[in-house]
């Protein structure tokens, strides 16, 4: 039993580094939404898409808009 434990305790370990990983990267921005919308605005002012755009390609959109 000494050996499942062990396991159990690396594995659930592994998970919770991975857990606090993902959360700045991926459940901070569903949890605050307004925070990144403002710093993208800051992040891209003065930046015209046409000009940078590839031909062709979809212009860029707002990734906080839901479809």
């Amino acid at each position: 039993m000494a050996g499942l434990s062990r396991t159990l305790g690396i594995f659930g370990a592994f998970v919770a580094v991975v857990g606090a990983a993902f959360y700045p990267i991926y459940f901070r921005p569903l949890l605050l939404p307004e925070e990144y919308k403002k710093e993208q605005s800051i992040n891209r002012a003065g930046i015209v898409q046409e000009d940078i755009q590839p031909a062709g390609l979809k212009v860029w959109s707002d990734p906080f808009g839901r479809k």
